[in-house]
């Protein structure tokens, strides 16, 4: 069940329509007639929202839904909201983007949400004397903050959380139980970190040692992690720091949960990375990509911006042109699999009987 805000707290749905206009997404109430004092505690689904609750109309298959829904009040485009063919009964809000209205809201109901957790640093945490941390900030139990640590003013860090010496965390950032950020960690202003990330520790860096058979010299790791604003990073991925230059995630980075990023590599301004992707050293993937869960990315590949990687796909080559790329075969039947399998084994010698005809 959805937290509902008590009703002496809860704002009036014409403060919702504000905060969203305020922050650039128009939208009005459909008619004079809608009560815009209209308290609303929290948000539902078209399905399971009731008499207190806001919901919205993003898919036009869930239409049907609209008739039997026990929201207060629903999002929807002027179209959708032309085409329904009854009176509504709760209120309605007119939006040409139901869904950017929805995420904005929930932001606003999931900041009020943590406004009202309890601030100040709680007596278990232990904070180094040289740290510098804000009478702003709510510092959770048995936190530890190493030595020139920096936290801003609104950080909220929750139980369990590791700040390395010298890290930084920006204003209204929050990192959830757990993370761990090793030493020298930048990380910018209203990040969500989820619990159990790890940033800052080694790459995997190591030479061929000739002074003992097959023995591996470790390259240590003296580069740092650099996170931009407003970045997202999932429950247990982890972000190695760089080998000598930092490893950069850029401003509006969304990472999912599971995802390895390895030394050095940059990732771009606004690219979303879903789950369990892993990402070896030195690639820089441009702004605005999309890469799709389990795809696999290869060391010192350069991809440009505007790029589309479908799930599971193995990038083993630069992508100099934007556009969508896959390299998966769909699923079949395991015997069938097999036999393909073994066709596709034989193509490098059935190719050199093809040109050897052509001869």
């Amino acid at each position: 069940m959805p937290i509902l805000l008590a009703p002496n707290q809860a704002p009036s749905l014409q403060q919702l329509i504000d905060v969203v206009n305020q922050a650039g997404l128009e939208c009005q109430l459909a008619d004079a007639g809608s009560e815009p004092s209209l308290i609303i505690q929290g948000l539902g689904s078209l399905h399971s929202a009731g008499a207190s609750e806001l919901s919205f109309l993003s898919n036009p298959k869930l239409a049907d839904q609209l008739e039997s829904t026990g929201a207060a009040a629903v999002i929807l485009r002027a179209e959708d909201y032309e085409a329904l063919s009854f009176q509504p009964d709760f209120a309605v809000v007119l939006c040409n983007q139901p869904y950017v209205m929805y995420a904005l809201l929930a932001q606003w109901f999931d900041q009020y949400r943590l406004q009202a957790l309890a601030t100040g640093w709680h007596n278990t945490a232990i904070i180094h004397d040289t740290a510098k941390v804000s009478p702003q900030a709510h510092i959770g139990p048995h936190v530890v903050i190493e030595a020139e640590a920096v936290v801003d003013e609104g950080v909220h860090i929750m139980a369990g959380c590791v700040i390395g010496a010298g890290s930084h965390i920006g204003a209204h950032s929050l990192l959830y139980p757990r993370v761990t950020l090793y030493h020298g960690v930048q990380v910018g202003a209203r990040c969500i970190i989820h619990s159990g990330a790890v940033l800052g520790a080694d790459g995997f860096g190591f030479a061929p040692d000739p002074r003992q058979s097959g023995a591996w010299a470790k390259i240590s790791q003296i580069g740092g992690v650099r996170i931009g604003n407003d970045v997202e990073i999932g429950a247990n991925t982890t972000i190695d720091r760089g080998a000598l230059d930092d490893t950069i995630i850029a401003d509006g980075v969304k990472l999912d949960n599971q995802i390895m990023v390895a030394h050095n590599v940059h990732i771009g301004a606004h690219t979303a990375i879903a789950a369990c992707v892993g990402i070896a050293g030195s690639t820089h993937i441009g702004s605005r990509c999309i890469v799709g869960g389990a795809a696999m990315l290869s060391g010192h590949l350069t991809i440009v911006d505007d790029v589309q990687i479908s799930g599971g796909t193995a990038i083993t080559s630069s992508i100099h042109e934007p556009g969508q790329y896959t390299g998966v075969y769909p699923y079949q039947a395991h015997q069938q699999w097999q036999r393909n399998a073994a066709v596709i084994s034989q193509l490098g010698a059935l190719r050199r009987r093809v040109r050897a005809l052509e001869r």
